[in-house]
């Protein structure tokens, strides 16, 4: 018996079209392990401010905001990638994260939901305490959020090469290894849902 691949979302938590993270997360869809098909999110843009006006007016939410849902519930685990603003995560992510912690006929799509938090900034520090505090959000939202490994990747710009390519051997191996480890964790937390490579 064959089972289906394990679908795996990438979010970013920038806006910008050629930014860090959303570079990180286009190596990680590539280098995710067989067995696991890994996509990067790429409307996040769409998602209005949060407004329980809107949500009043709109039981499944604003069209951004459905559209986020359905591919979160359609995944198998959740990779996101964050900036650092001013020491925390930004406050589009935020914005989205407290959409999504909110019911709806799709459920709270981050409960119970296998995700795992990295981040790359131009700065020295990694994006460390952004995701310290996305981490926080998470939990509260009763996301499963893989402890280890962590991954923080500073000055990015020494990283990729002028095309936006991971282009450093080391930062694609602790890549590859971070992947593997989250197809892992989704098979650990989430036995229901379908094991790299299983047959």
């Amino acid at each position: 018996m064959t089972h289906r691949p394990l679908r795996v979302l990438c979010l970013a938590g920038s806006l910008r079209r050629a930014s860090w993270n959303r570079r990180l997360l286009q190596a990680a869809a590539s280098l995710a392990p067989a067995g696991v098909e890994a996509e990067v999110y790429d409307a996040l843009a769409t998602v209005p401010l949060f407004d329980e006006d809107l949500e009043r007016a709109e039981p499944e939410g604003p069209p951004g905001v459905r559209a986020l849902r359905i591919a979160i519930a359609a995944s198998d685990g959740l990779v996101i990638a964050t900036p650092e603003y001013n020491h925390a995560l930004p406050g589009v992510l935020k914005n989205a994260l407290d959409w999504l912690s909110r019911e709806s006929p799709h459920g709270e799509v981050l409960a119970e939901r296998p995700v795992a938090v990295l981040g790359a900034s131009s700065g020295p520090w990694g994006t460390r305490l952004a995701q310290a505090s996305l981490r926080q959000v998470l939990h509260t939202c009763g996301a499963l959020v893989m402890p280890s490994p962590t991954l923080f990747m500073a000055r990015a710009a020494d990283h990729f090469d002028a095309q936006g390519t991971l282009a450093d051997d080391a930062a694609r191996a602790s890549l590859q290894r971070f992947m593997g480890a989250f197809a892992g964790w989704v098979g650990r937390v989430a036995p229901s849902r379908p094991a790299a490579g299983a047959a």
